[in-house]
């Protein structure tokens, strides 16, 4: 395993991190709980195998996440850093510490290392800071006290927000998206980086994304790699500024395949660095043809999520991805999808989307072709 510093904390942190968010789980739909006898082994594999850092949260796994990692964690020898998250639901300080204190409980532990505000935006960490005593003055009392050892945040919100939030100085690690297909937050990992957090990656694989086949990433090396996932995954490691990269295993194959990538010392060269960003800026224009994803077609009488459909259009049509398409559509379509779009098969002809488009794209046509290409009744 190659291990890297991990901001100003001292820590050698694992190049791959253990994301508890997908566990085996077993049992019927509203009695499901971890299958210990699949998820134990996974996670004690991989701290065998080097892993030094997981990642849990209070909802992972219908609410049994944390529990499952304290029970891996019982008997262990070498020290496993512990990563969750309070999600800040009011501006309370002391609900924030109740939530801190069932996290503590279900990991069954004193302490945990890196605590993040979970998911936060700009616009509520502004309104925090302007408090006497709220979340903030809580992290930083729990801290003296010692139930938390480093102060982190997670972050999903517009890539222009970050600096304002680390230059804050409040924490010392950031778990931020960045991959293949999203480098919307390129510039934020060198920034935080610079200014001495932790950065860890969250959807290295695009969320199961970049797990699909795809001949056209396998293809932006000269030696093809074994998967889509692996050239992934390489991506995101050859990234000098990524400390961890944190993937969300469910199999122990997952779990030997990503530790083998993690475990080499270089994952890709300048010049294929540079070839791959090359033919990543030329497909990202070839999807802007069909949808810059600008928004001037909503709001659609129908409900429609125009850019939504068509975004999961181009992850078949530009980047071959074209299981994953299908499967996103087709949730998307049962409504069990986190983003949510009526049928185009609602769509009435109105016209008001193509009057709004400034590329005057025919949404209407390409409405349909995207039912034809993706539905499966």
């Amino acid at each position: 395993m190659v291990y890297k510093n991990f901001g100003k904390t001292g820590i050698q942190m694992s190049a791959l991190g253990f994301g508890a968010m997908r566990l085996p789980m077993r049992g019927e739909e509203g009695k499901k709980e971890i299958d210990d006898d699949l998820a134990i082994p996974m996670m004690h594999r991989a701290f065998d195998l080097g892993v030094n850092y997981i990642d849990t949260a209070p909802y992972y796994c219908d609410k049994l996440s944390e529990a499952a990692v304290g029970r891996a964690l019982k008997g262990r020898s070498e020290k496993i850093y512990v990563s969750t998250k309070n999600p800040i639901e009011n501006d309370s300080p002391s609900d924030w510490l109740k939530r801190l204190e069932t996290s503590l409980k279900n990991l069954d532990m004193s302490y945990i290392d890196f605590y993040h505000f979970w998911g936060i935006k700009l616009e509520s960490f502004k309104h925090w800071q302007t408090l006497t005593d709220g979340p903030i003055q809580a992290a930083e009392r729990a801290k003296r006290e010692g139930l938390i050892k480093h102060l982190s945040f997670s972050f999903h919100d517009d890539a222009t927000n970050l600096r304002e939030i680390v230059d804050s100085g409040l924490f010392e690690s950031v778990l931020i998206q960045y991959n293949l297909l999203d480098r919307s937050n390129e510039d934020n990992l060198a920034y935080a980086k610079e200014k001495g957090l932790g950065v860890v990656i969250m959807g290295p694989v695009g969320g199961g994304k970049l797990g699909a086949p795809s001949e056209l990433i396998r293809g932006l090396l000269k030696e093809k790699p074994a998967s889509t996932a692996e050239m992934a995954m390489r991506f995101v490691l050859a990234n000098p500024n990524a400390d961890v990269s944190l993937s969300g295993m469910s199999t122990l194959a997952q779990v030997e395949e990503n530790a083998k990538i993690a475990a080499k010392d270089s994952h890709l060269t300048a010049a294929e660095l540079t070839q791959i960003t090359k033919m990543l800026e030329e497909n990202q224009k070839l999807a802007e043809l069909y949808c810059t994803s600008c928004d001037y077609c909503k709001p659609c009488p129908q409900d429609i999520n125009i850019p939504h459909l068509f975004g999961i259009m181009n992850t078949h049509r530009v980047y071959e991805l074209t299981e994953h398409a299908i499967s996103l559509y087709n949730d998307t379509m049962r409504g069990t999808a986190w983003t949510k779009s009526a049928s185009p098969q609602n769509c009435t002809k109105c016209g008001i989307c193509e009057k709004n488009c400034p590329q005057n794209l025919p949404i209407i046509k390409q409405l349909q072709e995207t039912h034809e290409t993706l539905y499966r009744a």
